[in-house]
């Protein structure tokens, strides 16, 4: 039995494709581009939406999946093989996606205990104060852990378990099988969505107010970076993910063809949803007689104030059946990213250690899940808020930037280039080393810089210094240092890291061919 085999494999390109797109399908599809589309010039956003997506998102998806498989390992793993110096980087995003999966798991619970209550409209008739007073119980600042919240943690528990359940059976068992059926259910209930929301009275003035394009705001240089950005993160870019799900590919399949499909598979489901949210948001303007920006909210807001509210005024069948499918849809969407998240984690230190899947996948889920309690908390929406903030703004971006300027300049973006057209039916040209050697770079990098500017002078939603210091700069400090640390740890097998995929006549062959 091969190496591959024995880390785990996808049974088929489908199987592999409804993971990544899971993966990059997130809840930042649902709440967070809706927002940004109609903040950021309507239908005029598409241009730098798309340019985004040409310029940044497909290249990185391209270059992701090409050495992941090229190297045939978890994102250590893969750095380590590329070059021993770079293995830190790949630890990086491995305690990175648990970090993000901590509150990740949070906000799931959020949608489940929503989900029981969209039964009978549990949230109360004024939603906001429902939200943030009597069921988050917020405190008064991020150091008041005040309040536990036992429904919080029971909803916390049940997706942990999930999470652990299919990372605990494998790839093609667990993970494949999971995403094989959660992803078409996961459209099918967007389309029910939509389909009832662009049917409401005053869905029209929502999709006026969405796509009218303005412009005049596209000489504003925060619209093109906020493209950029979305792109960015809504593919679960430098995340490790991409990397690993890619190792677990057969040698012989078409990457190309897939990046392509992954990116605009995302933005598909992007724009459905923006479509569906926006219809009921012009209900909701429509029948409280006010203006669609005074509806318009994103993230949080939008799922548990705003949407409870219009499912209010749905009356009770319709309400009741909206939300159902709307908080599901949540769930599904947030279940296929964190089941990416802990299979980066866990497959680093199964490479690493050489330790049994079930074991590194009970481990990882039992430490998840304690870190996730302090969410439950009084602070825990404040503790959320600053640090998905700087993984976001600070660790993510920097990766990316590391990730395309290691990999481009020093692994040889041409190497990868040819590895990933010998096996796939569509070539990319010399565009692609363009975009990762200076395009995605420059973008991330002045991305980085405008970031550090805003915080120095603004601050970050006014929380107190020591605040943004122990929970945001501390905990990018602290990943930094575990990834160092466990680049100083030795691998359980050192032949392990001399393996190359371009060693292989397999891929001489192919090039030949």
């Amino acid at each position: 039995m091969n190496e591959t085999q024995d880390r785990g494999q996808w049974n088929n390109k489908l199987g592999f494709l409804m993971a990544v797109v899971g993966s990059a399908v997130g809840l930042g599809n649902i709440w967070r581009y809706p927002y940004l589309l109609y903040k950021d010039g309507g239908g005029a956003f598409l241009l730098p939406y798309f340019v985004a997506i040409i310029t940044a998102g497909i290249p990185l998806v391209l270059l992701e999946y090409g050495f992941g498989h090229k190297f045939r390992g978890s994102a250590p793993l893969s750095y380590t093989r590329a070059n021993r110096k770079f293995e830190w980087i790949g630890w990086v995003p491995a305690f990175a996606s648990m970090v993000i999966l901590s509150y990740y798991c949070v906000i799931l619970s959020w949608a489940f205990n929503y989900l029981v209550k969209s039964f009978n409209f549990g949230w109360t008739s004024n939603p906001n104060d429902y939200f943030f007073g009597e069921f988050l119980k917020l405190s008064d600042g991020p150091f008041d852990f005040s309040h536990f919240n036992w429904s919080i943690v029971i909803g916390i528990v049940i997706i942990w378990t999930i999470n652990w359940y299919y990372t605990y059976r494998g790839v093609s068992s667990g993970i494949e099988k999971v995403n094989r059926f959660l992803m078409p259910t996961l459209v099918v209930i967007m389309i029910i969505i939509v389909i009832r929301g662009v049917t409401l009275e005053g869905a029209t003035a929502g999709l006026n107010a969405l796509f009218t394009p303005q412009f005049d705001k596209l000489t504003n240089i925060r619209v093109w970076l906020d493209a950029y950005g979305q792109v960015f993160f809504s593919l679960s870019l430098a995340m490790g993910a991409l990397i690993t799900y890619s190792s677990y590919l057969p040698r012989k399949t078409d990457l190309n063809n897939s990046a392509f499909i992954t990116a605009f598979a995302n933005c598909g489901f992007e724009f459905l949803s923006a479509i569906g949210v926006f219809g009921i948001l012009g209900y909701m303007a429509t029948q409280q007689g006010v203006p669609i920006d005074d509806v318009v909210t994103q993230s949080v807001g939008l799922a548990f104030v705003a949407f409870p509210q219009v499912l209010l005024l749905m009356g009770p069948f319709w309400g009741k059946l909206m939300g159902v499918l709307f908080f599901t849809s949540l769930i599904f969407a947030g279940i296929t990213s964190s089941l990416s998240l802990i299979e980066t984690f866990t497959s680093s230190f199964i490479d690493k250690t050489g330790a049994e899947r079930k074991k590194v996948a009970t481990i990882a889920g039992l430490i998840g899940l304690a870190t996730s309690l302090m969410y439950a908390t009084g602070a825990g929406l404040y503790l959320l808020d600053i640090i998905d903030h700087y993984i976001n703004a600070y660790v993510i971006v920097s990766l990316g930037m590391v990730e395309a300027i290691l990999i481009g300049w020093v692994v040889g973006a041409s190497k990868m280039r040819e590895h990933s057209n010998a096996i796939s039916y569509i070539r990319i040209g010399s565009w692609w080393e363009i975009m990762i050697k200076f395009v995605t770079p420059a973008v991330l990098g002045l991305m980085l810089v405008l970031s550090v500017i805003d915080e120095i002078q603004k601050g970050y939603e006014g929380y107190p210094t020591a605040a943004l210091l122990v929970f945001g700069v501390l905990m990018v400090a602290t990943l930094l240092v575990l990834g160092i640390i466990m680049r100083s740890r030795p691998w359980h097998n050192p032949e392990t890291v001399k393996y190359s995929g371009f060693e292989h006549d397999y891929y001489k062959l192919e090039q030949k061919l």
